[in-house]
């Protein structure tokens, strides 16, 4: 691609994974971070990067603008070297010069690193913090999930082959076997394995394997798989599921309005049908009578289909080192199923065919025997289940940060006659019907962002920006964020008359930062997110800080004259570097205002800078005392 045509492409869409565009006055970690993780990202091809162009700060809308990189020549020279001296293996990069708006921007093309040579990493700094994958749009560090699924390319072992401390042979259940046997026979009544003995059953399924005295031990696998009731409490206390009833929409932390839960905790088979019986038996139902019958039937709102992959898939490819239960959640008007472990799958090609297992012998035993989807495809299975049943496509969250995924179901159905009502108050638009779509998912959600304008209405990135930029033009959205970050919250005049919305609700969700990953600040309802996770989070910060700064900030109010706020922001800049979000939780301010009115002026006065002067719109950009001004 031409610097032109890379351009073009960062402007006209709100994100893109394989192109960054950096200022890049020289070959600095920042840069060579991004590098690391294109080189490392599975099945992405490599990626871009165009220097001599940065954020236009001054534009309304996310926009970049060409600054002109000062040396081309050198900085071309440093950053071929730094590849082939700072990581683990020499990275040959494409580098070239090219002229943009009268100024020498430099363009560079990184290959993805071969399977057999992943992870790339600095050396200087070692596994796993050397390592970067490209997440969406972002450079995000490996944790020890993202080395593993690396390292699966060259056949290392993965988690749910390990042996397990403490198990015996005696800790396996002959009944799951037999359950094992039974769907597997369903299945496929010629599989050859039913004919063979337990024990050569369970090697062939690496539920079992040698210790280091030669010993067959259980796996994780196959404990998890077959495991006695007192084995899975004893070695994974925590690895259950747990079923909460929680009365009206919205978690309730108060002690005297507890809500029910039910735990569930037997060998996955089993544990998978307790599960789907349980929420089935909860879940408000629809009727029908079909013609012909004299007796109505019944059916769940959430059809079968998408609720059983659902909770299969956050069984399979749940983090089993997590020591933290599956929660499924059931609100008045939704159910959430959260699951420890991030996707390993990056968020913007959720339902696309292939897969990324991170515990690949569970996945084959619960494949093969049908209780799964065809590899790759339980996301596409899920929306495809729920738009035919004519309800709002499900909601996927990847947070890195939280180590978790969760997938979100309405009860509401799409486009019924209470949407085409409220709908009809902005028949002057000429909505089309995926706008309409997009509407009623953000006024549902609290947000939308553009990979779920894609997944809702099968468009491409470019189709999905424009059409929600109309949408904020017309004043139904108002954009937040900038870059990968932007996404587009319900406003006002959106909300005016759609039952039980509520700004106020909405602002105090949007205004905590990393309620979710790989989609915008609000749309989730975590517990989390609410007041008095907030105030926790405040005091755990204000913990950290001198006393009398303390006493500073607990005395300052929403009206306080700017600029005393301005001194206070430097003070603490002094104590440590802060993110925009943790000066907003401290001072109690929304992170726009804290960017807008505090951070923007003291930059430009110098009082403060940037820890990633290269990437000012980075997730982990933070705020330090200058040197030159340290008070």
């Amino acid at each position: 691609m031409t610097a032109q045509e890379l351009l073009e492409s960062l402007n006209l869409l709100d994100e893109n994974e394989r192109i960054e565009a950096k200022r890049a006055q020289e070959a600095g970690r920042s840069l060579l971070e991004t590098v690391c993780a294109f080189a490392n990202e599975p099945h992405l091809g490599g990626g871009w990067l165009l220097l001599g162009v940065a954020p236009d700060e001054q534009a309304l809308f996310p926009g970049y603008a060409v600054e002109g990189a000062p040396h081309p020549d050198k900085l071309s020279a440093d950053l071929a070297s730094q590849c082939a001296t700072v990581f683990n293996l020499p990275l040959r990069v494409e580098i070239r010069t090219e002229v943009l708006a009268g100024e020498p921007v430099v363009v560079v093309f990184v290959p993805e690193a071969a399977p057999q040579d992943k992870p790339l990493y600095f050396k200087a700094t070692g596994l796993p913090k050397g390592a970067y994958r490209r997440i969406g749009s972002t450079d995000q560090r490996c944790t020890e999930d993202d080395l593993e699924l690396l390292y699966q390319s060259r056949q290392r072992e993965s988690f749910d082959a390990g042996l397990v401390p403490g198990a015996a042979l005696e800790d396996f259940d002959e009944s799951a076997m037999a359950d094992y046997r039974q769907a597997r026979a369903e299945a496929n009544p010629d599989a050859e394995e039913l004919r063979w003995s337990d024990t050569e059953l369970l090697q062939a399924l690496h539920a079992v394997r040698r210790d280091a005295t030669g010993a067959w031990q259980p796996t994780v696998a196959g404990l998890l798989l077959f495991g006695k009731a007192a084995a899975l409490r004893r070695c994974f206390p925590m690895t259950r599921v747990d079923y909460i009833r929680v009365p009206g929409r919205e978690w309730v932390p108060h002690p005297d309005r507890r809500f029910d839960t039910v735990e569930l905790r037997a060998p996955l088979f089993t544990l998978l049908r307790r599960t789907q019986a349980a929420v089935l038996d909860d879940l408000p139902k629809g009727f029908g009578l079909a013609e012909g019958q004299l007796q109505r039937s019944d059916t769940p709102v959430i059809p079968l289909r998408a609720l059983r992959e659902a909770l299969v898939n956050a069984l399979i490819h749940r983090s089993y080192r997590a020591q933290a239960p599956v929660q499924v959640i059931r609100y008045a008007n939704r159910l959430e199923i959260r699951n420890p472990g991030f996707s390993l799958k990056s968020p913007d090609h959720l339902g696309e065919p292939g897969s990324m297992p991170r515990n690949p012998h569970i996945a084959a035993v619960l494949h093969e025997t049908r209780f799964a989807e065809t590899k790759g495809s339980g996301i596409r299975a899920m929306r495809e289940a729920m738009e035919k049943a004519g309800l709002v496509p499900p909601l996927f969250e990847s947070d890195r940060g939280q180590d978790q995924f969760s997938t979100l179901f309405f009860f509401h159905h799409f486009l019924g006659e209470g949407d085409i009502r409220w709908l009809a108050q902005f028949k002057e638009l000429q909505l089309s019907d995926e706008e309409a779509r997009a509407l009623v998912v953000a006024r549902e959600a609290g947000a939308i962002d553009n990979a779920t304008y894609r997944a809702l209405n099968k468009v491409d990135t470019l189709t999905a920006s424009s059409a929600l930029g109309r949408l904020r033009d017309a004043g139904l959205l108002s954009q937040q964020g900038r870059g990968s970050a932007t996404w587009y919250q319900p406003t006002e005049k959106l909300l005016g008359s759609a039952p039980g919305a509520s700004i106020d609700k909405l602002d105090a969700l949007s205004s905590k930062p990393g309620c979710l990953s790989s989609m915008p600040d609000g749309l989730s309802s975590k517990p989390e997110c609410l007041s008095s996770k907030f105030e926790e989070e405040r005091n755990a910060l204000l913990d950290d800080i001198p006393g009398p700064l303390a006493a500073r900030i607990g005395a300052i109010g929403r009206r306080h004259p700017p600029e005393l706020v301005r001194e206070l922001v430097v003070a603490l800049c002094s104590v440590r570097d802060w993110r925009a979000e943790e000066l907003a939780l401290l001072l109690s301010r929304k992170p726009e205002t804290i960017r807008q009115d505090y951070l923007r002026p003291l930059l430009a006065q110098r009082r403060i800078a940037m820890t990633l002067p290269d990437t000012p719109s980075s997730p982990q950009q933070a705020y330090r005392s200058s040197q030159d001004n340290p008070s």
